[in-house]
């Protein structure tokens, strides 16, 4: 997938979405920078985890459009959009089987591959032949960003992905992101911890009640 030149990363013009009655984003025109780690702050309800479902189409606006680096996701193929963006939840969701058999879902069978990305997110290479449903959450959470990593994915996109971690693996999962946007990846990052904001952020988004309230 090749997006058009922007020097943006996503860029959200006149985005409403609404659900019936209820209106989770109202009027949000915002630009994020097409490097380093854009973290979004705000309440629970205020359209955190909204924002970041729609820049890989899980939503489509009521109105208005999002680009990513220029071309409007809704031009781009489906499939290839959601590789280029990669998505950690809040809440892990493993498919039934081993943690091998969730990375070899990805297409990569490689098991060299599969060792090493496990490794960048703190866990062990004996879990590959664990069953995914016996994982703790925070060991589970892990797995998914390595799943998601394994892709190799152009921008990762992070709602609340410490949530459920503790000190350790949060220290993990924060390094992490930081290489990630080192090495040229950029992250949007979610989250309600004006403490990891103060650790990670290149860039902060506020919102609240659905709109921007400070960048």
């Amino acid at each position: 997938m090749r997006p058009g030149p922007s020097n943006d990363l996503f860029t959200f013009r006149g985005v409403w979405v609404a659900f019936g009655e209820r209106e989770i984003l109202q009027g949000v025109d915002l630009a994020l920078p097409g490097a380093g780690i854009s973290v979004v702050l705000g309440p629970s309800g205020s359209g955190k985890s909204t924002l970041t479902r729609i820049t890989n189409r899980l939503l489509d606006p009521t109105r208005g459009t999002v680009e990513l680096r220029g071309t409007d996701v809704r031009s781009l193929d489906v499939l290839a959009l959601r590789r280029a963006v990669g998505m950690v939840f809040q809440r892990p969701t493993l498919f039934e089987g081993t943690v091998g058999d969730n990375l070899a879902a990805t297409g990569v069978a490689d098991g060299v591959r599969h060792e090493a990305v496990l490794a960048s997110v703190g866990l062990d290479a004996a879990l590959l032949d664990q069953a995914a449903d016996t994982l703790s959450g925070g060991e589970a959470q892990r797995a998914c960003l390595a799943r998601t990593l394994l892709m190799r994915p152009e921008v990762l996109v992070a709602d609340e992905p410490t949530s459920s971690l503790d000190a350790a693996a949060t220290s993990t999962l924060e390094r992490l992101a930081l290489d990630l946007a080192d090495s040229g990846v950029p992250v949007l990052w979610v989250t309600h911890d004006l403490a990891q904001a103060d650790r990670i952020a290149d860039h902060r988004v506020t919102l609240g009640a659905g709109a921007v309230v400070t960048t």
